[in-house]
């Protein structure tokens, strides 16, 4: 299984990119959303990748971070979605909409990706509503970098001393600390996981502390 590509791009097409590793090539399958994203020819890049087997094919699935493969693989668990499908999910709306669509139940913000029907939008929220807290929480752990640091020693130069990593925005792990904060208080992964999306979802910028009295909010019960 090849579950990560560093190397420099040699190209990129409308729907995927070509990544070269030591000489050999790699041809990676992205979103729009993704490819946009990545820096251009010549320069450094690494994904996150899923290698999708068949009889007659073998094709590489390229993602920025672990969170939006672990998407793009569950997505494909539901009935009726293959990887285009799920490409064109993760293309609209990207993994932290992916993961607010699906905690709050919003099957129509999953019917905006091109070619996903009503039906299909549905099976994809009810299939997977259950999943939602555990792939956000991955959040918290998973690294996002993908600059050239990350493929040094790829490039046949001399060795310099590896570059400090840069640190994390103060909101980027914002969303999986309240909904971990939530649960520790008695809460259900579920309810807690809607709560921390509509919160995260009116308030983008939001930090942690004000996530979890967003969310706390929106769990109190009405009076």
């Amino acid at each position: 299984m090849i579950g990560r590509i560093a190397g420099r791009i040699e190209y990129k097409a409308t729907d995927h990119v070509l990544i070269d590793v030591r000489g050999i090539g790699y041809v990676v399958y992205c979103t729009d959303r993704v490819l946009a994203s990545l820096p251009g020819v010549g320069e450094a890049a690494a994904l996150y990748t899923d290698l999708l087997v068949r009889e007659d094919l073998l094709q590489l699935f390229g993602f920025p971070t672990l969170v939006e493969k672990e998407w793009h693989r569950l997505l494909m668990s539901v009935q009726g979605v293959g990887a285009k499908a799920s490409l064109a999910i993760l293309g609209a709306l990207g993994a932290d909409g992916v993961s607010r669509a699906i905690a709050l139940g919003d099957w129509n913000a999953i019917k905006v990706a091109r070619g996903i029907g009503p039906k299909t939008a549905q099976r994809v929220v009810i299939e997977l509503k259950d999943k939602a807290p555990a792939v956000m929480a991955m959040g918290a752990a998973a690294p996002t970098d993908t600059d050239g640091d990350v493929i040094e020693d790829i490039v046949e130069t001399p060795k310099k001393p590896a570059p400090k990593r840069k640190a994390p925005r103060a909101n980027a792990t914002a969303q999986p600390d309240a909904l971990s904060a939530l649960g520790n208080l008695g809460y259900a992964p579920g309810e807690a996981a809607a709560a921390v999306a509509q919160a995260a979802a009116d308030a983008p910028e939001a930090d942690t502390p004000m996530l979890i009295r967003a969310a706390l909010k929106l769990l109190a019960p009405a009076n």
